[in-house]
């Protein structure tokens, strides 16, 4: 009963450190990334409930990123914090054993570890699926629809909207666009009037009561059209609007293993992100063994002991990097993607048998007790 007891203590201040430590970088992530689309709410009048929306798609992802790491980071600290306030010291003369001390870390890390995969192989693809088609959405066909009053709407690169004023049932007055997407006719177009409508390649504005005025080139002078009614189209002719390529982060598991990229070079780095994406959760334990090697081997001590910790920190930091180094290079030769499983499992494995392996090694191999034989006299 008493293991009982410690084992909820441990595990329920490591699960609340770590939903804290996860949930707050997170939210740091997102608010330093969600600044690359304030563009959008600035220059195409998105809402402030669609910026969210947007950007919430992305957080999915930074939690499949950071999650191994605040998971190595709430083990060494809160074992460190037990360590310093002798708690451990206390259980260790309990008779706990360095396994059951390891055991409410290691139930955290699996549990981690369940999440990661299924961040990776489920939820993170299908947000960043949505959150793409989203994207491309606001800047191929829904820009033209959120144009606000008195503002310059820069569509595209080569076309910028204006209208003076906008009534509840859409229709706008006062229009002004500046079409620059053919460089040897840029036109500027003036109506009264207009509307705006989904035409089969994205948004269409349909003017009346206005003028269209280009410069010809060859004898400079300033050509006028006036029309009654005239439609433009507010969709950018020199980009596919009807077809988005599908990245590899975005795609399920079985797509990344039997690859079709667009470019057929691809295919190599496919391959290798699905078995990235199969490892990655794995290293969770891996950085929790870490943890747990640094702070239940040794004499603990109250005051000072950083030698262990920062050596923890400087392994994990060297873990990052070969997964790193090693996820490019099988992205260029396939022929090094066991390296990638080698890099997430092996230090684990080193760091659970130096903790707990010569434990388990005494349990299975006692020596038998020796029987003394019956002469027979």
């Amino acid at each position: 009963m008493l293991i009982t007891r410690l084992d909820r203590y441990v595990f329920r201040q490591l699960l609340l450190a770590l939903l804290a430590v996860t949930g707050g970088l997170t939210a740091l992530i997102w608010l330093t990334q969600s600044l690359r689309f304030v563009e959008l709410v600035v220059n195409h009048g998105l809402s402030f409930g669609i910026f969210l929306r947007l950007t919430g798609l992305l957080i999915p992802s930074f939690i499949a990123v950071i999650l191994p790491i605040t998971t190595f980071v709430v083990i060494q600290f809160v074992y460190q914090r037990l360590a310093g306030d002798r708690e451990l010291t206390v259980m260790r003369a309990a008779g706990l054993s360095p396994f059951a001390l390891a055991r409410p870390a290691l139930a955290v890390a699996l549990l981690a570890t369940g999440i990661g995969f299924a961040l990776n192989l489920w939820i993170v693809p299908d947000t960043l699926a949505s959150f793409r088609e989203f994207q491309w959405e606001i800047r191929n066909r829904m820009a033209a629809f959120l144009l606000q009053e008195g503002v310059f709407t820069q569509v595209s690169d080569s076309l910028t909207v204006y209208v003076r004023s906008r009534d509840p049932d859409g229709m706008l007055h006062g229009i002004l666009v500046d079409d620059a997407r053919d460089k040897s006719a840029h036109a500027t177009i003036l109506a009264e009037s207009g509307r705006l409508v989904e035409g089969q390649n994205g948004p269409r504005a349909v003017l009346f009561n206005g003028s269209r005025q280009e410069i010809d080139h060859q004898t400079g002078r300033l050509n006028m059209l006036t029309f009654k009614q005239n439609e433009i189209e507010l969709a950018d002719a020199n980009k596919d609007a009807g077809v988005r390529t599908a990245d590899m982060s975005e795609v399920s598991l079985a797509a990344l293993l039997d690859p079709h990229p667009f470019n057929p070079r691809d295919i190599p780095k496919w391959i290798a992100e699905a078995h990235k994406r199969l490892s990655s959760p794995l290293t969770t334990l891996s950085y929790a063994l870490v943890a747990l090697l640094s702070v239940l081997t040794g004499a603990f001590r109250r005051n000072g002991g950083f030698l262990r910790p920062i050596a923890a920190i400087g392994a994990v930091v060297t873990m990052l990097a070969i997964g790193l180094a090693v996820g490019s290079l099988a992205a260029r030769d396939n022929a090094l993607i066991p390296l990638i499983w080698l890099a997430a499992t092996v230090p684990g494995v080193v760091c659970f048998w130096l903790l707990l392996g010569p434990q388990m090694f005494s349990a299975w191999w006692r020596p038998l007790p020796l029987v003394a034989r019956d002469s027979g006299t």
